[in-house]
């Protein structure tokens, strides 16, 4: 990656090599609506940032309502959700689910709001040719604007559908890890392959940084993360295990401290 604009604001989000990136996602309710933890967002945003996270995922709107949460010094970086999608909703509803995928906000837009790397999905193993064709044209566009504007992009690669029957699977995050690099992205955001000797196989075989999610809320959310730290990964996007946990300053800790090498 040769742009500077990108360089600079990437180095916002991510780590340099051998100290994980801890990134909270917080941009579940556009989706999901107002899950258990949601509440009282910019109080969330603020425990987040107290706690020194090294960046967080949002979208548009809680930037706009909660950016007096971000104070001047120690402010963490900022990645915009600018996409939507059905996937989460649909695939739950068997045949009868119906796919789609739009933007909200273009990369300019974004950058308007502060924002130091935009975040949009590319879901395959749907079944639906027509929805992962506009998938990879969305995102191939807004990499082409990316590219004009220096702003980093992220991809969330994703296998779900009646297709996939692990999503975990090294062939499925091969695959789309892989398209991701050749459509522009500057990171990755995705599933962890169960294992780290199976996750590291993609960390090796990727050129871009990647970053494993979390997923649902689970009792063995730290041994993930002990597992893409090994696979060399470059961190992790954590959201319910974050903001749904009974104990969020310790979980947060916790992983840092396994994300700076230094776990007991």
């Amino acid at each position: 990656m040769s742009d500077s604009g990108k360089r600079v604001r990437l180095n916002r989000v991510l780590n340099a090599p051998g100290k994980g990136t801890l990134v909270v996602a917080f941009d579940h309710a556009s989706v999901l609506g107002p899950i258990p933890g949601t509440e009282d967002p910019c109080n969330k945003i603020s425990r987040f940032v107290r706690a020194r996270v090294d960046a967080i995922l949002l979208n548009l709107g809680l930037i706009q309502r909660c950016i007096d949460c971000f104070p001047r010094a120690a402010t963490p970086g900022l990645i915009a959700r600018i996409d939507w999608s059905t996937v989460w909703n649909s695939l739950s509803q068997g045949e009868h689910g119906v796919l789609r995928g739009t933007m909200l906000a273009t990369p300019e837009e974004a950058l308007r709001h502060g924002a130091d790397a935009v975040l949009t999905y590319l879901v395959v193993g749907t079944g639906d040719g027509d929805f992962e064709t506009r998938e990879i044209a969305r995102n191939a566009q807004v990499a082409r604007e990316c590219e004009r504007l220096g702003m980093p992009l992220i991809v969330e690669t994703l296998a779900r559908g009646k297709d996939v029957a692990n999503p975990g699977d090294p062939k499925w995050l091969a695959l789309h890890t892989r398209i991701a690099v050749e459509l522009g992205a500057d990171a990755i955001k995705t599933d962890y392959a169960g294992s780290a000797d199976a996750m590291r196989s993609i960390v090796q075989g990727c050129p871009i940084p990647i970053l494993v999610l979390g997923g649902s809320r689970s009792s063995a959310a730290l041994d993930m993360v002990r597992g893409a730290m090994q696979a060399g990964a470059a961190g992790v996007f954590f959201g319910r295990n974050v903001f749904q946990s009974d104990d969020m300053e310790g979980f947060l800790q916790q992983a840092r401290a396994i994300l700076d090498g230094v776990e007991p």
